[in-house]
This record gives C-alpha cells, sequence and structure tokens, in this order.
C-alpha cells in the first residue's frame, strides 16, 4: 500500500484502519469497539479491550523466540560500562522490580514516581510498573527538588524509585538530597523509596522510608503481568517548564502500543532484530515512546546511551556506538548535531569508523535548519529525516514514512502527515483554513489518532481550555507554520515565535534558517525584544564553528545583509551577537522564552531543566553589549 493510499485510508475510515493495526498487539481480551466518539473531545480508542503493555513488550517476544537476543544495549562512557541484556534476562529483572514495588505496598491504578539516570534500571522501573497496572511518572533526573515536588503532589505516588546519583559528562550528580528536600517539600508524603546505590555516589537512607534496590530486587519474588483496561493510564509526563499546576500528559494502554509499534515499521523502517537508538532520556517523551516502548514492542534492540554527543570522550562519541553495536536507525536531536558539527565541521572523527550499517538519521525535538540537514546528509550519505510531534502526541504528526516510501526530502519541511492525522494550516485569527503557501496556526482536526493523549492528569478542564478550545473541532498545536503545493508541512516555531515588528507579523524561525545558512556559525537563535519603536525587533545570538578566527563585527555584518536581502528591509534585522553557548534545556531545547526576558531586561526564574546555568549569565553579558537587557 503506498502512502497516498494509506494516509486516505486513515482518515476516511480510521476505525477500519486502526482495527488492522491492532491486530499486531496481544490482547487479553478484544475491545468491543475501535472508537468511543460519545463524549468529544475525550474520544476512546479500543474501549472495552483488555491487555498488559509489559507482556506485549517483553514477554510475548520470548514465547515468539527471541529470549536471547538483545532487548536492551546499555553503551556509558562515563563509566565505562558496555552491557547487553537480553528479552529473557530483562523479564527476569522486570518482573522481580515489580514484586518489590508489590512490597512496598503499589496496588493497580497506583502511582509512581521514577526519578533515575539512564541505566537500564529506569527502563525497567517503567515496565515492571506496567506490568502490574501501575501508573508510572518520569522525573527527569536530576530536576530541581521545587519541580520535583510539584510533580509528587500532582501524580501522589505510592512509592519512589530513584538512583544514588546521574552523571553528566564528567560531573556526578547526587540525587539524594534532591530526592529528600522535595519530599520534604511536598505536602503529600511519599511513605516509600527504593533507591539504587551507585559507585560514584553513596546514599544516604531515611530510615524506615528508604530501602536498598538492590536487596529489594533480590528478595522479591517475581510478579506477574496484569490485565488492564485500554483506557487505563499507562503513565503521566509532566511538560517541562511548568509551574502552579503541571501539565501532566496522559498516555492510556492500547492506542499507545497500537500506534508504537506500527510506526517503528511505517515511520523508522525498523523491523524486530534491529537495533534502534533514540538519543535522548527516559525522562522526555523521546525517550519514553522510542528508547523504551516503541522498540521494545517491535522487539528490536534499543540502546540506552548514557553520554553526550561530544565530550565523552569527543565528537566522535555517536560514531562509536553506531560502529560498536551496529545500529541501523538514529533518532536524536538537532543541537546534537550542532554540536558535533561545532567541534569536528570537517567530519575527521568519523573517518575512525566504519558505520556501513547505518541507514537513516532522523531529527525532532527542535526544527531542522537547513544547513545542519546538509551537513549531515553530506557526512553520513544517508537520509537524514526531519519529523515533526510533541509530548502531547506521543508520536511523529509529521514525517517521512520511510518504511512506505521515501519522499523527496525538503529542507526546513518534516515532510508530510503522518496517517492518522488530518493536518490544517488555520487562521490564527478567524479560524479559517489559509491557502497552500500561506502561513498560519498548525491545527489538526479531531479525534486525534490512537497513542495521542486523551486528556491532562486530573485536569480535564485543563485539557479542553489549553488544546481544544482555541479552535473547536480541532488540536491546536500551538505551533505556526505553512503547507505547500506538494502537501509539505513547515513547522516556523512555536506560535509566539511569530513576533510584530512595527505591524507586521514576521517568523524568527525564517531568520534562523536564513542566518544558519552562513559557512562559520555553527548554530544560532533569533527572537524578539521589546522596542519602544516597532513594538518588536529581532535579535541574533550566533555560535561559530570551532576554528574560526574571524572578525566577529564581519560576520554579524554578513549575516545581517543576508537577512536583509532573502526578507527584506521589513525584517528589521540589525543586531546580532556572538556568544560561545546558546542555553539549553538537557533534551537540548533551546530557552527561548528566558533569553527573551533576558533581552527584555525582566526577571527571570532559573528554568530547573537547564543543562549549564552559566549560559544565561553569558547571554546577560552579551545582550548589553548591543544596548539590550539593562533595567
Amino acid at each position: 500500500m503506498s502512502y497516498e493510499e494509506m494516509f486516505q485510508r486513515s482518515l476516511e475510515d480510521p476505525e477500519g484502519f486502526w482495527a488492522e493495526q491492532s491486530e499486531k498487539i496481544h490482547w487479553l481480551k478484544k475491545w468491543d469497539s475501535v472508537l468511543d466518539s460519545s463524549n468529544h473531545p475525550f474520544y476512546k480508542w479500543f474501549p472495552g479491550g483488555e491487555l498488559n503493555t509489559c507482556y506485549n513488550a517483553v514477554d510475548l517476544h520470548i514465547e515468539d523466540g527471541r529470549g536471547d537476543q538483545a532487548a536492551i544495549i546499555y553503551d556509558s562512557p562515563v563509566t565505562d560500562t558496555i552491557e547487553h541484556i537480553t528479552y529473557n534476562q530483562l523479564k527476569e529483572r522486570v518482573s522481580k522490580i515489580a514484586g518489590a514495588l508489590k512490597t512496598l505496598g503499589v496496588e493497580k491504578g497506583d502511582t509512581v514516581i521514577i526519578y533515575m539516570p539512564m541505566i537500564p534500571e529506569a527502563a525497567m522501573a517503567m515496565l515492571a510498573c506496567a506490568r502490574i497496572g501501575a501508573v508510572h511518572s518520569v522525573v527527569f533526573g536530576g530536576f530541581a527538588p521545587r519541580e520535583l515536588a510539584i510533580r509528587i503532589d500532582d501524580a501522589k505516588p505510592t512509592a519512589i524509585l530513584s538512583a544514588s546519583c546521574g552523571i553528566e559528562g564528567k560531573k556526578v550528580i547526587a540525587y539524594k538530597p534532591l530526592l529528600d528536600k522535595a519530599i520534604d517539600l511536598a505536602e503529600h508524603k511519599v511513605e516509600k523509596c527504593m533507591i539504587l546505590q551507585r559507585p560514584q555516589a553513596d546514599a544516604v537512607p531515611v530510615e524506615g522510608r528508604d530501602l536498598d534496590w538492590a536487596e529489594l530486587e533480590e528478595s522479591s519474588e517475581p510478579a506477574d503481568c496484569v490485565s488492564v483496561g485500554s483506557n487505563d493510564p499507562l503513565y503521566i509526563l509532566y511538560t517541562s517548564g511548568t509551574t502552579g499546576k503541571p501539565k501532566g500528559v496522559v498516555r492510556d494502554n492500547a492506542g499507545h502500543a497500537v500506534a508504537l509499534k506500527w510506526t517503528m515499521g511505517m515511520l523508522y523502517d525498523v523491523e524486530p532484530g534491529d537495533v534502534y537508538w533514540a538519543a535522548s532520556d527516559v525522562g522526555w517523551v523521546v525517550g519514553h515512546s522510542y528508547i523504551v516502548y516503541g522498540p521494545l514492542l517491535l522487539g528490536a534492540t534499543t540502546v540506552m546511551y548514557e553520554g553526550k554527543p561530544i565530550g565523552t570522550p569527543d565528537p566522535g562519541a555517536f560514531w562509536r556506538v553506531i560502529s560498536e553495536h551496529n545500529v541501523k536507525v538514529l533518532f536524536t536531536a538537532p543541537t546534537a548535531f550542532r554540536a558535533i558539527k561545532k567541534e569536528d565541521p570537517d567530519g575527521e572523527y568519523l573517518k575512525k569508523y566504519d558505520i556501513s550499517n547505518f541507514e537513516a538519521l532522523y531529527l525532532a525535538g527542535e526544527r531542522t535548519d537547513p544547513d545542519t540537514y546538509e551537513w549531515a546528509t553530506e557526512l553520513l550519505g544517508t537520509p537524514v529525516i526531519d519529523h515533526w510531534w510533541q509530548t502531547e502526541t506521543g508520536w511523529a504528526i509529521v514525517g517521512n514514512p520511510r518504511g512506505v516510501e521515501l519522499f523527496p526530502i525538503k529542507p526546513g519541511s518534516a515532510t508530510k502527515p503522518m496517517p492518522g492525522w488530518d493536518v490544517r494550516i488555520l487562521d490564527p485569527v478567524s479560524g479559517d483554513l489559509k491557502s497552500d503557501g500561506e502561513s498560519g496556526v498548525i491545527a489538526v482536526k479531531l479525534p486525534l489518532p490512537p497513542g495521542t493523549f486523551p486528556t491532562l492528569w486530573h485536569n480535564d478542564q485543563g485539557y479542553t481550555e489549553t488544546y481544544m478550545d482555541p479552535f473547536p473541532g480541532y488540536y491546536f498545536t500551538g505551533d505556526g507554520g505553512k503547507k505547500d503545493a506538494d502537501g509539505y508541512i513547515h513547522v516556523m516555531g512555536r506560535v509566539d515565535d511569530i513576533i510584530n515588528v512595527a505591524g507586521h507579523r514576521l517568523s524568527t524561525g525564517e531568520m534562523e534558517e536564513i542566518v544558519a545558512k552562513h559557512p562559520d556559525i555553527a548554530e544560532c537563535a533569533v527572537l524578539g525584544a521589546a522596542d519602544d519603536l516597532k513594538g518588536e525587533v529581532p535579535i541574533g545570538f550566533i555560535v561559530l564553528k570551532a576554528g574560526v578566527d574571524r572578525n566577529a563585527e564581519d560576520i554579524v555584518s554578513e549575516v545581517v545583509q543576508s537577512v536583509r536581502a532573502e526578507i527584506g528591509p521589513i525584517a528589521c534585522f540589525k543586531q546580532a551577537v556572538v556568544v560561545k553557548r546558546l542555553p539549553k534545556t538537557r533534551s537540548g531545547k533551546m530557552l527561548r522564552g528566558t533569553m527573551r526576558k533576558i533581552a527584555d531586561a525582566q526577571d527571570y526564574k532559573m528554568p530547573s531543566t537547564i543543562d549549564d546555568p552559566d549560559t544565561l549569565a553569558e547571554i546577560e553579558e552579551a545582550v548589553k553589549t548591543i544596548g539590550y537587557g539593562k533595567k
């Protein structure tokens, strides 16, 4: 079946289409209907069905003869560790960790917070929760105590699973003091914690509350999989940077399993037994969907990497992992490749490794600028595929379905809507459909396909007000962009990244695309700063490639002229500043909102997700040199 046939069928007969995909999942009780639309906009996929996600991700493959195949390859350059964990070994440990959870009093329907580094036990903890029907909420390891406390109060966990430390590059981060403070701050008091002791840091237990992971796992009886309803929650994932009442994205069991298993082949062209690597973290949605659940639901081998694209030990880190483990497909953030490009612009480190088994690179998390796309394409000689999705959606809204047919790639576009996604471009004021080539708000006609979020945790009102009410009948993505005459979607960034310059609505993403083309620039950010005369004006932040020793003023002058030439004087792009680094979250997303506040001399709160707090001080100094950031 061609993409077009598949796509049209998914929109014209969604129930028939998704019923076929559901046949690939093991059901304990088949569903009563494919879709329940009776309580708009709270749609339910496969109501009446019963299954177990852990069974589908682990036990089923053992029964199918894959018990001795590697399920997880743990590669940790920061601890000099490589470990291959088979499906048999994974089941043995997951079932005993599930038994340990039961010893802690965790039952079906209870919530469990997982506050872990990038180690196999994090994935095992997630699967163990799924095994006994508990709802897990993974909080990025090393998150600030206040942010963790907010999530404890919202999720109200029966227990917390954590480790003594995480390792960020060369820095050991002790988790236990952060966890202790978070529990002290939280109103909901957690009675039991299970702590994994790592050799790099010793966690001092709180008597009566904290139990040793290894001892408890060893002494516990293995737990079997329990039956859960299709629409029972599998997990809660809080969107990063929340304040006040957090947005807990809920994922159900059945739609999630059906969609993710299908996307592994349709989108990524991965088959059972292939080695697939999502270079992210279990604390983010990419880690949930494509480090843990997607590859394991398919019966593939997933790589868990505890390291960085550079510095652990060098810019050849990714090439080593691909070569050593025969990785077929890599999925990471564009910022990872911009970091590699900055340190090794000529790709010298790649020459040390054989990556002949590597087939494709997938990028998401931020828009892939054409310069990074072209650099990676030339370097690797394989398809470099941008795709676009969100924490809320759980899988790609727009992409290039390599497992069905590979479309010609247009740099700057994430290609076409995936089957199941009826993507429309709407006028931000009237809600009317925009014509091809016209920019607007990107929305998706309801119902959303399986695997997306059915609501927010204990916050139906927030779900409707934030996502469904702005454009009735549609899911409001919060992103802006356009669709071209070939049906390709061009995502230009968050709607609030559209700035108003003297009455003209301009995209900072379009300006970034132009700036990033400059041969001396590794990465950049363009954002709107408040201006008394024009309302807003764009300013640029530029990071140069390693080895560039030209005059910074000359480079700035050249990019200013480039923007003027391609967009025109209307852009008012006159100011840019060279910085060493751009502030980002640990997942690689640019902290644009915080940077904007610095430029506007507004007070800001240090984001709990920030990778390196020193980068904000650098931005503060840099904006002052061009006349901004002064109170």
